[in-house]
């Protein structure tokens, strides 16, 4: 990854100031963009490299600040009271990750090909993902991992215009079961092509290496890495089926 560039780019919300980073290989041709929402820690070192993974494989990735400028939870406390706001307010919510793609098709820092865009996040951020496909912007896929699978709307599914990945642990105790039978109800009533991957023996923040807390949030290497695989594979074929 010696190669994959970090920038910021801030911009203004309602007159608020937003610092997300824009993570790509230089030098590469107009690339897909992916806009990517991050756990409830929001923008993160753990988040970047991520990003960094992600921007290796051929991606232009947007990492999305939905909190503000400055403000970087250090603890559970400071990222609750960061993300509730917005899990509260599902049209503040959308309004800033809309933000985030309309910033990563604007900018002029890294070539972005605008016909192929998609949206991953993880916990909170992997919501974050759906809402934002459920709003009906221009997404290939939308892409969940770990994440709580409950909307306001059921019927906003009929918006969604890419394809849907949910990766999912099925020992994920904060993730209510009756969500996922919800879901699929939901996808199914919108004819959504749709995917869901439960991970035996996986819990909370199966992605995050630094997750240890039995029983609820522990890292799973072996699910992670079939996971990532899972939405490349998704995104070669969305991204392939318009080339």
């Amino acid at each position: 990854m010696s190669n994959v560039t970090v920038q910021s780019v801030v911009y203004q919300i309602d007159g608020k100031s937003y610092e997300s980073r824009l993570v790509f290989s230089e030098g590469a041709k107009a690339a897909p963009g992916l806009v990517m929402a991050p756990n409830w820690m929001g923008i993160s070192e753990d988040a970047e490299q991520i990003a960094k993974q992600v921007a290796s494989k051929g991606y232009v990735v947007f990492l999305a600040d939905l909190y503000g400028q400055g403000v970087r939870p250090t603890n559970a406390d400071q990222a609750l009271a960061a993300m509730m706001p917005l899990k509260n307010d599902r049209g503040l919510l959308n309004k800033r990750m809309q933000a985030a793609l309309d910033q990563l098709t604007a900018q002029s820092i890294a070539a972005v090909d605008k016909n192929s865009l998609a949206a991953f996040g993880f916990c909170f951020g992997g919501w974050c993902a759906l809402e934002l496909a459920r709003t009906g912007a221009p997404l290939k896929a939308a892409v969940s991992f770990h994440g709580t699978l409950d909307t306001t709307n059921p019927a906003d599914a009929n918006n969604i215009q890419g394809k849907v990945l949910v990766l999912h642990g099925a020992s994920d105790p904060l993730v209510p079961k009756e969500q996922l039978p919800a879901f699929e109800a939901e996808m199914n009533a919108a004819n959504v092509d749709w995917q869901l991957l439960s991970y035996g023996g996986a819990f909370h923040s199966f992605t995050d290496p630094h997750a240890n807390n039995p029983g609820v949030q522990m890292y799973n290497p072996t699910v992670s890495k079939r996971a990532f695989t899972a939405m490349h594979n998704l995104l070669d074929e969305v991204f392939q089926q318009q080339s």
